[in-house]
Order: structure tokens, then C-alpha cells, then sequence
């Protein structure tokens, strides 16, 4: 789960990177900038709910150990 996290993480960091390009690269005549924050946005709602989902099945333990 630590993995999917991670990887999630870095997917999110990408598209946040790629939409700051496209908007210096077009000057905010293009729609992929917005394409991109858009695609941020999914993966961010995406990894809430695996970890929501995560916590209620017990994958991810809800106390922390000592």
C-alpha cells in the first residue's frame, strides 16, 4: 500500500510539473494546462479513497505502534 502511495504521490507531482510547462510553454492559450490540473485533481480524489479504503478494510493499521 506504502508503494501505491508513493507512486501516486509521484503521478500528482508529474501533472502538477507538466501543467506549470504547459502554462509557461502556451501563456494560457491552451486548455492543456487545465487538462492537467484537471488530471491532478482525479489522482489526488483517487488516492484519498484507496487510503480511506485502505483504513477500513485494515490494511493500513489505524493506531500507530508504542
Amino acid at each position: 500500500m506504502k508503494i501505491v502511495a508513493v507512486l501516486f504521490l509521484l503521478f500528482i507531482i508529474a501533472s502538477l510539473g507538466s501543467a506549470l510547462y504547459y502554462l509557461v510553454k502556451d501563456k494560457g492559450n491552451s486548455t492543456r494546462a487545465l487538462k492537467a490540473l484537471t488530471l491532478r485533481i482525479g489522482l489526488s480524489v483517487v488516492l484519498f479513497a484507496l487510503l480511506m479504503l485502505g483504513f477500513y478494510f485494515g490494511i493500513i493499521p489505524g493506531k500507530l505502534p508504542g
